[in-house]
């Protein structure tokens, strides 16, 4: 929960801020001196904003709502073939039992890499029957390190169109593995959702479901090649993404996609993240997870 001893306006304010600082496709220790002296004169004092960074920030220790252990899931590390004979590392989870083909999801992570909250993410999916899969996109760079800075670096590094790439290859992947009824989705949040749009104009057919959280858009005129049915999450108070979301709904709509959007009022970027205690929003989380899941079910089956 947010430190209720701490104003909303100075509270939003400092969520800016980390925003501006998350997104700006670098995080250097010369950037995050920068960010820290800022949020430090926001605050009145680098104590009060250690506290402030706190809340906004991602907590590892609260990333689990599905135990890893949970006797009810299969999951494991996993590895797969990626495209231009490269391979990604990933995480993958399944209900328990026999091996049964199901409908796969392919799990994206945000500019974080592939953290703990991912692989929830992941597990809530195998919960609702899927096979769910969340690839670590930084493989290329020797994996998702534990630093959040130098993963978010890493990220603003990676070529984009060979992520994409291997997203889509991912997507492929998953549609023709023996544990797969054929039917795939994907959910992405933040750089995640992003790349879920980027996916969705490049995978053709195959890609049967895409959910966009909060998702900076692609260019409209690439809306012509999407084939998947779309959700698309979006924070009400998140400017930065929201700017551009009306002409790519607009646009998608125009070539005659199956798309959804929703806008949940009042609400900050990263809305559905359990980790972050000042940015996640429990009511708009579970109506957009129970959104997502009955989209999966209506798209996917299972």
């Amino acid at each position: 929960m947010p430190d209720p001893e701490t104003p909303p306006d100075l509270r939003q304010r400092a969520i800016a801020l980390y925003d501006a600082f998350t997104h700006a496709g670098h995080s250097s220790e010369r950037d995050r001196r920068a960010f820290m002296g800022e949020l430090t004169l926001l605050a009145g004092s680098a104590a009060a904003a250690q506290v402030l960074l706190a809340g906004i920030g991602a907590n590892p220790a609260a990333a689990t709502v599905v135990n890893p252990g949970d006797t009810r899931i299969k999951a494991q590390s996993i590895s797969w073939p990626a495209a231009n004979g490269r391979t990604l590392n990933g995480y993958s989870a399944r209900p328990v039992g026999p091996v049964v083909k199901r409908p796969a999801v392919m799990v994206v992570h945000e500019n974080r890499g592939l953290t703990e909250h991912i692989r929830d993410i992941t597990r809530r999916l195998a919960l609702a029957g899927y096979l769910a899969v969340a690839p670590d996109f930084l493989t290329v760079s020797g994996g998702t390190p534990v630093d959040e800075d130098k993963a978010r670096d890493a990220i603003g590094k990676l070529d984009l169109r060979a992520t994409a790439a291997d997203g889509v290859a991912t997507v492929h992947w998953l549609a023709h593995i023996a544990q797969s009824t054929g039917k795939v989705g994907a959910v992405g949040f933040c750089w995640g959702g992003a790349l879920v749009n980027q996916i969705a104009t490049a995978s053709g057919e195959t890609l049967r479901a895409a959910v966009a959280y909060y998702g900076p858009t692609p260019d409209p005129t690439r809306a012509v090649g999407v084939r998947a049915a779309m959700l698309l999450h979006y924070a009400g108070l998140d400017d930065r993404v929201n700017t551009r979301a009306p002409a790519w709904i607009a646009a998608l709509k125009a070539a005659k996609v199956d798309v959804e959007a929703y806008t949940y009022p009042g609400v900050n970027h990263a809305f559905n993240n359990d980790t972050s205690a000042d940015r996640y929003n429990k009511a708009a989380a579970d109506l957009s997870w129970a959104r997502t899941l009955a989209f999966f079910k209506a798209k996917l089956g299972g």
